[in-house]
């Protein structure tokens, strides 16, 4: 699993050639959630507070994450994104 991005113990990872829609994976500890890039929808159940950064950083960075969505079908590399600081 490809990771793009790391802050607070959060890790965000984009799999390749992963099922529509887009959407990326975030791991806290042992909790794990996936999260649509449009619409911010959440599968999964992760702290409230690890959830609100993810927010925070998923409004700062959406099209960046729809950059690496698009790279991850097509089989390219995969860009970091910087952490919420």
């Amino acid at each position: 699993m490809p990771t793009i991005s790391r802050f607070y113990g959060i890790v965000v990872f984009i799999n390749y050639r992963d099922h529509a829609p887009p959407h990326f994976h975030a791991r806290y500890g042992a909790q794990e959630v996936t999260i649509e890039i449009q619409t911010g929808t959440v599968t999964g159940k992760m702290s409230r507070r690890a959830l609100n950064m993810l927010f925070d950083w998923l409004d700062l960075h959406r099209d960046e994450l729809m950059d690496n969505w698009n790279r991850a079908r097509n089989g390219e590399p995969l860009q970091e994104i910087p952490p919420l600081l």
